[in-house]
């Protein structure tokens, strides 16, 4: 039984409301004043305090401050006689969790207390209801997409019910989980299919993004493009709110990562406007290969400056990759150096740093346990990033923003053995070699790379894809590195999560 506190110097006029509660199983504890309000909460606990502004002696805004003090976590209800703009403000600067106009009645008091005190278990069951009469008709849809435009809409709409059940009872975020693990199936199947038609078709894809959305609009506007690495669809409407703070959305949607959803190709890729193949056909020297030891993404600035002079962009332009903290903070610094150029490129590293520090370190694995903590902790990272302190200083200028990332992550859980040459590369969702033994029911096999446009090393080379939730485990040690990347972040692969990823057009307010 929740325990109510309420202050007012007119308390016997409220007798009618007291007894209300009370027979809707309230415990109501009824006091004249603000500094009798103060020693209650001292003395003892209470679920919900409804407080009059305008009371002698110490006001209701005076005493909203004191027991802030005392319990800052407790929710209060205001209540005034006055509808002046400047007391509202006041006490919605000092914390107040809801706000009511005398005279009111049991049934606004019933439902200020039913929205503070009951409110998640209601979302929670209407969430869950919700969601009962949507997963028919998602299943449907599942049945019938034959289009990666299709794909699209299914993903934002699964991706909407997964924020919206996080809540939600235990039983129907697992009936969720069912669903979207099918939806990966069906998915997985659909690209399996039709991969080779859609590389060679005019779908937005990574090597085509940019020229379609962006290119258009740099004559005559200058931009800042940020690359997130790494970035999850689902991650990107966590951190929306607060981007909408600083600007107005133009314009938002889906594109598809080429496959291996890696750096080495979907982001070189991205900047080039070309396809893997094409790159390492065209600039040879600047391409490569999975043999070589050295850094894959090396030449990201030289990919786009050769990518807006084949579009006849003569632009001034400038490039930063942020791998680390003070990197970022001296950028937040150059900003105003960099307004007057047509277009500053900006690739930041954190997400996928922190990816990969999820794999490799325990406390960080504790820290994002599932999507739900992932979403939560880079939400977090975010706030206090320079990357926020960059887009507030870009947000001061003329200058608008192009968002994006150049894929995403699937969360593996099932262990999948593949067998290779030494000179194997090590990614645990996707392998070229020759002579490649593996499950084949856990795969999407690319035997002819030139078909996808991807570059291959010999004759003989080919590519496997990890698809849904697998990964790839040697069979040396296999137990130990089965274990250690169960439930880790990865990309590489062919999942709706690494593929599917969002792209946004920022102008400020």
């Amino acid at each position: 039984m929740a325990r109510i506190l309420w202050a007012d110097d007119e308390i016997e006029s409220l007798k009618p409301h007291l007894l209300f509660l009370k027979n809707k199983g309230f415990e109501v504890i009824a006091v004249n004043s603000g500094v009798e309000a103060i020693e209650k909460v001292t003395e003892s606990k209470f679920d919900l305090i409804f407080l009059d502004e305008n009371m002698p002696g110490i006001s209701g805004l005076t005493t909203l401050e004191e027991i802030k003090k005392i319990k800052s976590s407790i929710p209060i209800v205001m209540i005034t006689k006055s509808e002046e703009e400047m007391i509202m403000e006041e006490a919605i600067g000092k914390q107040i969790s809801d706000y009511l106009i005398k005279p009111v009645n049991p049934h606004q008091i019933l439902m200020a207390i039913k929205k503070l005190l009951d409110g998640k278990r209601l979302i929670s069951e209407t969430n869950s209801s919700s969601y009962r009469q949507e997963f028919n008709k998602i299943s449907q849809d599942l049945n019938l997409v034959d289009s990666l435009d299709g794909w699209k809409e299914i993903f934002q709409k699964l991706t909407y019910w997964e924020l919206q059940l996080e809540i939600s009872d235990q039983n129907m975020v697992e009936v969720f989980h069912m669903q979207k693990d099918e939806a990966n199936q069906l998915y997985s199947r659909f690209i399996d299919r039709n991969y080779e038609e859609i590389i060679q078709s005019n779908e937005l894809l990574s090597h085509n993004l940019l020229k379609a959305e962006l290119f258009p609009e740099l004559n005559n506007q200058s931009y800042f493009l940020i690359v997130i690495d790494n970035l999850r669809y689902d991650q990107w409407l966590m951190l929306k709110p607060i981007v909408e703070d600083l600007y107005s959305i133009e314009s938002e949607g889906i594109y598809s990562s080429i496959i291996p959803t890696t750096t080495q190709y979907a982001r070189n890729a991205l900047f080039a406007g070309l396809s893997p193949l094409e790159i390492s056909k065209r600039y040879a020297h600047k391409w490569v290969t999975e043999e070589e030891n050295e850094g894959k993404n090396l030449h990201e600035d030289f990919f786009f400056n050769e990518n807006l002079r084949r579009n006849h962009l003569n632009l001034k332009s400038s490039y930063h990759k942020i791998t680390n903290l003070n990197a970022g903070k001296r950028l937040v610094q150059q900003i105003d150096n960099l307004k007057n150029n047509d277009i500053n490129t900006i690739v930041y590293n954190f997400v996928d740093t922190l990816s990969h520090a999820r794999t490799d370190m325990e406390v960080i694995k504790e820290l994002a346990e599932d999507e739900s903590a992932y979403r939560s902790i880079t939400l977090s990272w975010f706030k206090h990033s320079p990357l926020f302190d960059i887009l507030k200083k870009i947000s001061n200028t003329s200058s608008k923003v192009f968002l994006t990332t150049d894929h995403g992550t699937v969360r593996v859980k099932n262990p999948s053995k593949v067998v290779g040459p030494k000179n194997t590369n090590s990614n645990m969702r996707y392998k070229v070699s020759k002579n490649l033994t593996y499950q084949s029911k856990d795969v999407i096999e690319a035997l002819h790379p030139e078909k996808i446009n991807l570059p291959k090393s010999n004759i003989s080379s080919s590519y496997i894809f990890a698809k849904e939730d697998n990964f790839f485990v040697y069979p040396n040690n296999y137990n130990h590195f089965a274990k250690l990347y169960n439930d880790t972040f990865q990309h590489g692969g062919i999942s709706m999560e690494e593929m599917l990823i969002p792209y946004v057009k920022l102008t400020r307010k």
